[in-house]
């Protein structure tokens, strides 16, 4: 049992990117499948599959993204900002830009997970999750 499970998220996609892996497993709830859909729908990653038969919650099969001439993987850093012990929240006017738009910041509202910019446009604030770049 994690004390952090967004962080271990992060963590075991920075790994398997770190070690060129094509694929990577992570178990699943519903916060982890709605960041890699955002993932996904950003471009950060292939391809994505949600396994319900392995355990309570199942699993997330994630196929990482790499530059097709240079080899290099599209995601660059991710990084956890609100953490359970100290919790980041920004207003829909104090939303970060991350490498001045080119990165993204998820957060979690009262209207579901989404990038930092769809909360602006909706005019919602709420807990900052993570930046990936």
């Amino acid at each position: 049992m994690t004390t952090d499970p967004i962080a271990d998220y992060l963590t075991r996609v920075r790994n398997a990117v770190k070690a060129g892996h094509r694929v990577v497993d992570i178990p699943a709830s519903n916060l982890k499948k709605e960041i890699t859909k955002i993932l996904f729908d950003q471009g950060f990653i292939l391809s994505y599959k949600f396994e319900d038969e392995k355990g309570p919650q199942g699993t997330i099969k994630i196929a990482l993204k790499y530059d097709k001439l240079t080899k290099d993987p599209v995601i660059k850093r991710m990084q956890r900002i609100s953490k359970p012990g100290l919790r980041k929240y920004a207003g829909s006017s104090e939303m970060p830009r991350i490498l001045n738009g080119l990165g993204i910041a998820i957060v979690s509202t009262s209207a579901g997970v989404m990038t930092g910019k769809q909360a602006q446009s909706q005019n919602v604030g709420g807990e900052v999750l993570c930046y990936v770049y």
